[in-house]
């Protein structure tokens, strides 16, 4: 039987390890951080190979028996297994080693690819999304072999690392697939998600889902001088515009039909939550760089980020954007659109309400070409209230952080329905991303003390899970 002291102990022994290798900690995640994994990229793909078998080399290093790294179509994804605690739970910890493109002249602090720490932050593509999360995982399994004296984790440890989550993870079924027996769980471990602040972290409980469109405004037959045209053409930015300008209405609400029919209202006990954390305004849109508050009336922010829908246009795009104008009436006008989904909305569905919207909606002047791919679509997934798996993660979080811990969704997407429904296992969430770490934006940076705050919580939670 484990004792209250047992456990202080161990937690003393954990930071002490942690706080005695954040050193070699920084200088793993600032030589990973190197290497230019951008999966988007095909002239990347050396990168992506170079990454997934850095990965693997330092998981060897750390102890794991088993590590492949397994090749896809695309990226390739690193496995590793360490399977020597009979009766103990098996977890598989997901995440990913790709990252988001980055254009050197946009970063101010650092070149994307060659990280700097300064002013408690390690600065560089990849540091917070997904590249420092992972690591957390890493140096968590050798603080907690160091503070309890095992040879082997107190669970049973599956690692699965993929390379193409920030390209909408196009092979990972097929992964789950192929590999469904070497990936058996009892609880997967997603960390790719953030926490809503340094002085107030809160468990993850969730995430919303994600649907992709891109729509193609059709004028002229070809760019057309204005002069010459100027008033009968139908120009297709406008119409754009026209469309784009429609899709939300006075209070804020997305005007899709039959968008909300399917929307899960929050429960009292989730806006609870939410309505706990300490949310200031202009702490609020300093650490989000977001300018103002927007979005759908009756709802704080919190609830808008975490417990409803949302929709964004990502992508604007209209004639020749480089060097002067050309005076001219464009033919084509496009727009990049990003459906975030919650609870009983799907893929599908929301595909087919956007596909309805712009054929009633559209002039009938122009054609177009709407593209969504509902298999790179996400869907929406919130961990069972009543998992034991969630409390242990909260006492272990309460540890790592040293402070009482909250609760939140995140905004973004993620895979967690689809490896829950390929592994056949419950899933809960942890991250150590926060909003001001200007995740796939230039600039992008991790807070050194809140991943260390999650080493020591990773850490702590396989020994809870053990004796859960």
């Amino acid at each position: 039987m484990t004792t209250t002291s047992d456990r202080t102990d161990e937690l003393t022994a954990v930071r002490a390890h942690v706080d005695a290798h954040a050193g070699e900690l920084i200088e793993h995640l600032t030589g990973w951080a190197r290497i230019r994994s951008v999966s988007a990229d095909p002239d990347n793909a050396p990168d992506m190979v170079r990454s997934a078998h850095w990965l693997a080399a330092v998981l060897r290093d750390t102890g794991f028996p088993e590590v492949e790294v397994w090749r896809t179509e695309g990226a390739p994804a690193v496995f590793a297994r360490w399977h020597e605690a009979p009766g103990a739970p098996t977890v598989l910890v997901y995440s990913h080693h790709d990252v988001r493109p980055a254009k050197d002249d946009h970063w101010e602090q650092t070149p994307p690819f060659e990280p700097a720490l300064r002013d408690g932050r390690l600065w560089g593509r990849g540091t917070s999304d997904a590249k420092g999360q992972v690591l957390a995982h890493v140096w968590a399994v050798r603080a907690h072999l160091a503070a309890t004296g095992r040879t082997a984790p107190a669970v049973n440890l599956t690692v699965l690392v993929e390379g193409e989550e920030e390209a909408s993870s196009t092979h990972l079924a097929d992964l789950l697939d192929t590999h469904h027996e070497q990936l058996r769980a009892d609880l997967v471990v997603l960390s790719d998600t953030m926490t809503w602040a340094s002085s107030a972290p809160a468990v993850c409980t969730g995430v919303r889902g994600s649907v992709s469109a891109q729509l193609r405004v059709l004028g002229p037959m070809r760019d057309v001088h204005s002069g010459a045209v100027s008033g009968p053409a139908p120009n297709p930015v406008l119409e754009l515009a026209r469309l784009l300008g429609q899709l939300h209405d006075a209070d804020g609400r997305i005007t899709l039909p039959g968008f909300y029919d399917d929307v899960e209202e929050a429960g009292p006990q989730e806006r609870e939550g939410l309505a706990e954390l300490p949310y200031d305004e202009a702490d609020w849109l300093e650490r989000s760089s977001t300018r103002s508050v927007g979005g759908e009336r009756g709802y704080s922010v919190p609830e808008r980020l975490y417990v409803r829908p949302a929709l964004e246009v990502t992508t604007l795009l209209a004639g020749d954007p480089v060097g002067p104008s050309e005076g001219a009436i464009p033919a084509v006008a496009m727009a990049d659109i990003s459906i975030r989904t919650v609870p009983r909305q799907t893929v599908r569905g929301v595909a087919d309400q956007v596909r309805r919207w712009v054929a009633e909606t559209i002039s009938d002047r122009f054609a177009y070409d709407l593209q969504i791919s509902p298999e790179k679509g996400q869907e929406p997934y919130v961990t069972p209230e009543d998992l034991p798996a969630l409390g242990v993660l909260r006492e272990a979080m309460e540890e790592g952080f040293d402070r009482p811990v909250g609760r939140m969704r995140n905004a973004g997407g993620s895979p967690a329905s689809l490896l829950v429904s390929s592994v056949g296992a419950p899933l809960v969430f942890f991250g150590t991303g926060l909003p001001e770490d200007n995740w796939h934006d230039s600039d992008e940076c991790v807070q050194v003390d809140v991943l260390l705050s999650g080493v020591v919580t990773l850490a702590r939670l396989w020994s809870r899970l053990a004796q859960a």
